[in-house]
């Protein structure tokens, strides 16, 4: 087997997590906006108990069928078709619940804080909530509406800046467990990873 089968098209970032122990064999993970599954592939392989959950319903279709060819054992009704701010999941679930390069999408504030809310709310005391989403730290860009930008392709698309993600992080009562990270793409875009341990009591509000 080579390193691409092994783990697919996996983010570099959550690979990193992965090769810290951060993220486990035999966790149980949600994948919120899963897309086609590109960061399950090792997860499912390793026995983790994966969910997903996407918008998109060829991707959780792709996800279904990819789980049943690797981990048999776990139930089609684990990848759902839905929208992140209105999760069909339990309060405290996961020990990790991961969420790569969705939140940018965000319609407006509001729509930005639901989402996050949710995904909160589904990490259990001591868990993980890893975060990968467009920013503005490093780079000026067109604004459009409240925190709305037009980045280098176009695209129009909803940025935090250091200042909100740490006051975020504060208000949720997570623990940083890494400094915010970010990759500066030339003239396009600034991507942050936001990686989050939930302490016990902790709440979004």
């Amino acid at each position: 087997m080579t390193i691409q089968d092994q783990f697919g098209q996996i983010d570099i970032y959550v690979f990193d997590q992965i090769l810290r122990g951060n993220i486990a064999p035999g966790m149980r993970v949600l994948d919120a906006g899963c897309g086609y599954g590109r960061n399950l592939v090792h997860l499912l392989r390793e026995g983790c108990e994966v969910f997903a959950l996407d918008a998109n319903p060829e991707g959780v279709d792709h996800v279904r069928q990819l789980a049943a060819q690797v981990a048999p054992a776990l139930p089609a009704e684990n990848f759902r078709v839905g929208a992140i701010e209105e999760m069909p999941f339990p309060d405290e679930m996961a020990d990790v619940v991961i969420c790569n390069s969705v939140l940018h999408f965000a319609r407006d504030e509001k729509h930005f804080l639901a989402m996050v809310e949710e995904l909160w709310r589904c990490v259990r005391p001591g868990g993980l909530l890893f975060c990968r989403l467009g920013s503005r730290i490093g780079m000026d860009f067109e604004r459009v509406r409240g925190h709305i930008y037009r980045i280098g392709d176009g695209a129009e698309w909803f940025l935090v800046d250091e200042a909100v993600l740490l006051q975020m992080t504060r208000q949720m009562k997570g623990i940083l467990v890494d400094p915010l990270k970010t990759t500066i793409v030339q003239d396009y875009r600034c991507m942050t990873t936001w990686v989050l341990r939930k302490s016990v009591g902790a709440s979004f509000r």
